[in-house]
Parts: structure tokens; C-alpha cells; sequence
């Protein structure tokens, strides 16, 4: 009987995938033995926009994946179906097992074969993170405790992970978006720092404007004009008066990127307009009152710079109201596929469903390891798009770090785990051959002579 499986496919169209699965009974399994993994669809090279889905093995003793419009039959045995409308993929693709601690891939004879990491293989064993390329189709293969059921974070439009700890942080985000609460974000160069400050001032409901200032980018003897504005006449070259960018974002939010880059003066001025909720501009006698939202981003550990007589404790604490810390690119392969449907539609809207990659590009794509970050990727998204002008986008396309990109040597499966896993199906089905191989979806030729291969007696197997 068909039942949902605890990996559903979320969102996802029913034309793009099927999933199938019967129930197995449950018992306990060794930590470690892939009790918790999970298989991410990360991208396909034709249609970079199909919205993602997730599995979870946990209850899942083996994946068939194959090519096919539509669901195909329950597959008794606890084993899960995944059908995929690639027109590269075989009907039977690959199929990943379950076996002596680990699980295998292996392909079926497809006509375009299977890759792991970008290397072909026949039989391979699955470590966590391994990217798994079945014709146009990549996977992510994890070992994680746990995955969102939904990528979306309600309430933060265009706001997607996989990431569980991700997720109920950011959720928690978007509860307290509305509130005046100031928001401190940390993480590498690149992470997306800008954008999750602007997606909280579009939650927040604020009538004035998302002013975003990069404070590593202010000269330093420039740094308190800008921010804070001046009047006319109040130092050699103020022709006439500038609000200044914290006046720009009254009613608003002002976004301060790299806030640890700030000069001690300008930090003493910036803390009376939290304190006192005003501005002094530069030669003006009377303060300006403003109302707005701060939201502040750094890569330094300010804790330290407070130490080194850097950064200014009390300021530190006004700051820091709500803290989120954003995982570099790395950290959240699963997310890759999200965030690049997302660039796509950001950069050429117009055209974002018609794009296509090569199969090699696409490889270079997830396999590269973003040392920069979002920030990387979309620049690299941006300069392929317009290389490629309306045509799919090729490897050469590509910057050349990402060219030079080598997958690693993928290992095989030990001898000694495919004997231990032909051992535990014949010990299930009592030595009986015939339902062995159609455990493992191979002829009863074969299963024999793997038997003679690691002398194995059925005979022991029998009751």
C-alpha cells in the first residue's frame, strides 16, 4: 500500500518528481550507519528553476532512481522510488543501498552513467557531502541529523534553506522584524549579509527607504560627513548641505555593513543617535531627530576589538539586540541549488526559465567549493548569462577557477561490506536466491556467482 514517505517532496512539481515507498518494519540501527542520512536535488543542467525536494532515508533501505514522466509502481521492501523527466537519465539509472555501515551507489547500465564528486562509477560508497550526477540530474548526498521540511522561511520572501538551525533562525528573524529591535548579523565576506537586511526591512513594514552603507568603503576622514550629513560652508569643499545617509534612511532601515571598520569618533556619534534618536549634522547648532531601524553586519569579532580598546563596549551593546550568524557557503551545500534558481531569477528575470547548462558547467558549478561565498556565485552566474547572450551556458563561460576545479578519486566499496551486505539479504530471505535477487534488482546468475565469489554456503541460511 502507497503511503507519504517522511522525506516528501516539498513543493515540488508532481511532473518532475515521484517518490514511492513501502513501509519496512522498523528496528534499531547502530549509530552511524547512515540512520540519518538524507539526499538533497540540488539542480538539473536543463531546467535550473524546478523547485527543490528532499528525502529522508531514515526508514529507506534502498533509492531506485530512474527517468519517468510519471510515478512508477511501489517497490516492496522499504525501498524508496525516485522518478525524474530528465530526458538523459535512464528508466533505471542507479540505485543506492544500504550496506555494512554505509551506503552504495551503483549504476544500473544507464546510457550516460553515473558520477560521483564528477568521477564516473560503477560502485562507489556515499560519504557525506558526495554529489551524485545522474544525466542532467545532480543530488547531495548528507549525513545530518535533521533537514527542514520546507525550505521557505515564512515571513522573509526569497529567504530559502535546508539548513534546520538556519531555518529557526531566520524564522526567528522575520517574528521580530516588525519590532524595533536592532539586528546584528556576523559571518564571512559574501554570505549574504545585504540581503537578509534588506528582506527584514521589507517584513518590517517601514514607509521609508533600505539605505545599505559598506563602512569599509567610507574614507576614514569622510566617515562622519557621510553618515551624519553637514551643512553648507561647515569645512573647506561643502559646497551645500547633504542629509547625510542616516537622515536618508529616516523612517526607513540603515543597513551598516562592516560596522567594525568604523572610527572610534564616528562610533561616539552613531551611539548618541541610538541613545537620543538624533543627528547632528556637521556644522549645525541643533540636532535633527530620525526614526529608524539599524541593522549592523560584520566578519571582525568586536567582542576582541572591545578588548583591544578598538570598539566601544557601550555601542556594542546597542547593537547587539537580535544576533544571527550566517554559515559561509561551505556549510550549506544543500542550500546550492536553492540559491542558484534564485540568482537566476534575480539577474535575468526575463528570460531566467529559459536558461539551460551544459552538463560540464553545471558539474564545475556544484562541484567548486565558493570560498567567497553567495557573493562568488553571483558573480560568476552574472558573467556566464552574459557570455552565453541567449544560448545555454557552457564550461568556457565559466570563470577559470571553477575550469581548474578537479573532483576527488572517488572510493569503492570495501570487498568486505558487499560480502557482509549479500550475507544480511540472504539471512532476511532465509537463503532463498531468487527473492535476493529481487532484493537487489540483479538475475539469479548473478547472485550465484557473487555466493561462490565470497564462499557462502545458502544452505546455513535456510530454516
Amino acid at each position: 500500500m502507497r503511503r507519504a514517505i517522511r522525506g516528501r517532496v516539498w513543493g515540488h512539481l508532481v511532473e518532475d518528481v515521484q517518490s514511492t515507498l513501502t513501509p519496512v518494519p522498523s528496528r534499531a540501527r547502530p549509530a552511524g550507519q547512515g540512520a540519518e542520512s538524507h539526499l538533497f536535488f540540488l539542480f538539473q543542467a536543463d531546467r535550473p528553476l524546478l523547485e527543490a525536494a528532499h528525502w529522508d532515508l531514515s526508514d529507506v533501505e534502498a533509492v531506485e532512481i530512474g527517468r519517468a514522466a510519471d510515478a512508477g509502481p511501489v517497490v516492496p521492501h522499504g525501498r524508496l522510488a525516485i522518478r525524474r523527466s530528465d530526458a538523459l537519465m535512464s528508466k533505471a539509472h542507479a540505485v543506492l543501498r544500504r550496506t555494512g555501515g554505509h551506503w552504495l551507489i551503483e549504476d544500473e547500465q544507464s546510457k550516460n552513467g553515473t558520477r560521483v564528486n564528477g568521477a564516473p562509477v560503477e560502485t562507489a560508497v556515499l560519504a557525506d557531502g558526495d554529489v551524485i550526477e545522474l544525466g542532467q540530474t545532480f543530488l547531495l548526498f548528507r549525513r545530518t541529523a535533521h533537514a527542514s521540511e520546507t525550505p521557505a522561511v515564512p515571513g522573509l520572501r526569497g529567504l530559502t534553506t535546508w539548513v534546520p538551525s538556519l531555518w529557526r533562525k531566520l524564522s526567528d528573524l522575520a517574528a521580530v522584524a516588525r519590532s524595533p529591535v536592532a539586528i546584528y548579523l556576523r559571518g564571512e565576506s559574501g554570505t549574504g549579509k545585504e540581503l537578509l537586511a534588506a528582506a527584514v526591512h521589507e517584513a518590517s513594514g517601514r514607509s521609508g527607504r533600505f539605505v545599505a552603507v559598506n563602512c569599509g568603503a567610507l574614507p576614514e576622514k569622510l566617515v562622519e560627513s557621510e553618515l551624519f550629513g553637514y551643512r553648507k560652508g561647515a569645512f573647506s569643499g561643502a559646497d551645500e548641505d547633504r542629509i547625510g545617509l542616516v537622515r536618508s534612511s529616516d523612517r526607513g532601515t540603515l543597513f551598516l555593513d562592516e560596522v567594525g571598520d568604523l572610527p572610534l569618533p564616528a562610533q561616539a556619534a552613531l551611539l548618541r543617535v541610538l541613545q537620543e534618536r538624533e543627528v547632528l549634522p556637521l556644522g549645525e547648532t541643533r540636532a535633527v531627530r530620525v526614526d529608524l531601524r539599524l541593522i549592523t553586519a560584520t566578519h571582525r569579532d568586536l567582542e576582541r576589538m572591545v578588548a583591544d580598546g578598538r570598539f566601544r563596549a557601550d555601542l556594542l551593546a546597542r547593537l547587539t539586540g537580535f544576533n544571527i550568524e550566517l554559515p559561509p557557503l561551505r556549510e550549506r551545500r544543500e542550500d546550492l541549488g536553492l540559491l542558484i534558481a534564485a540568482l537566476l531569477r534575480r539577474l535575468a528575470p526575463e528570460r531566467a526559465d529559459r536558461i539551460a547548462f551544459s552538463r560540464p558547467a553545471a558539474r564545475a558549478l556544484i562541484g567548486y567549493s565558493w570560498p567567497m561565498n553567495v557573493r562568488e556565485l553571483e558573480r560568476a552566474l552574472e558573467v556566464a548569462l552574459a557570455l552565453a547572450r541567449d544560448g545555454p551556458v557552457e564550461l568556457e563561460h565559466l570563470p577559470e577557477l571553477l575550469r581548474a576545479h578537479r573532483a576527488p578519486v572517488q572510493p569503492v566499496l570495501p570487498a568486505q561490506d558487499r560480502r557482509d551486505h549479500l550475507t544480511d539479504l540472504l539471512r532476511k530471505h532465509l537463503g532463498n536466491v531468487s527473492a535476493v535477487a529481487r532484493a537487489l534488482g540483479k538475475t539469479r546468475a548473478q547472485v550465484h556467482r557473487w555466493i561462490k565469489r565470497y564462499q557462502l554456503d545458502v544452505r546455513g541460511f535456510r530454516r
